[in-house]
């Protein structure tokens, strides 16, 4: 194990492991302790008492940060000829349709979202196993597949994530940089935890939420107090 240098020591004695810290606390201190010299990417993992191997407790939803994720998201809108202007219009990145296609199909992916209409998907099926590793598979569950394409690229570029649990039962998603006030990340964490005890399922039982810990890239774990989200 690589031992930890001067700094890295100075960073883990501020976050006290025995502690579970109110949001608030721990959206300042994650600021505090990540010492990078880039706009860090802030991240909270929220661990469900569900099974994610059984349909009924699957947790999997979208939700719109108030704050946005700070990340510039690259959006293809594939679409057909009528919706282009449209798709463009509300920023999209990349608009067409059989020329990406085919670039797809040649094994680019440079974007972040996908959208597209009811009517294309059709076209996207034989391309699944190179956009769903990828997580890039437009789906109607998170509004990526919509006649409202204007909507769905603009709620996109506002902050609009979509989350899943993992196999492990844990929710990993980007609540904004470190370049955020305390306060806004502290509103953009509280928006997808609110969502995520929304959508409890009825099959899970005892203790929804686990653990919620929030870090930064490369910096400690700092353990957030569940109870104001615990659902019985």
């Amino acid at each position: 194990m690589a031992k930890l240098t001067k700094k890295q020591k100075e960073t883990a004695a501020k976050v006290d492991n025995n502690k579970a810290y109110t949001l608030s606390e721990a959206a300042a201190l994650v600021k505090e302790v990540t010492t990078v010299n880039f706009d860090a990417s802030v991240d909270l993992a929220v661990r469900l008492n569900v099974d994610p191997r059984k349909a009924n407790q699957m947790v999997r939803g979208v939700v719109t940060l108030p704050h946005g994720t700070g990340k510039d998201v690259k959006v293809l809108a594939l679409v057909t000829p009528d919706k282009e202007a449209e798709a463009k219009e509300a920023g999209a990145d990349f608009v067409g349709l059989d020329e990406y296609l085919a670039k797809i199909k040649g094994g680019w992916t440079d974007v972040d979202v996908i959208i597209t209409m009811p009517a294309v998907m059709g076209k996207l099926g034989p391309l699944g196993r190179i956009l769903g590793p990828r997580g890039l598979m437009p789906n109607p569950k998170t509004g990526t597949v919509t006649m409202d394409i204007a909507k769905a690229v603009s709620d996109v570029k506002s902050g609009k994530i979509d989350f899943k649990v993992d196999k492990t039962g844990i929710i990993h998603a980007a609540v904004g940089k470190s370049s955020f006030t305390a306060d806004k990340l502290e509103g953009n964490m509280n928006e997808l935890l609110s969502t995520i005890v929304k959508l409890k399922p009825q099959a899970a039982k005892g203790v929804y939420i686990k653990s919620i810990f929030v870090s930064s890239t490369m910096s400690p774990g700092i353990e957030v107090d569940g109870k104001s989200f615990a659902t019985n």
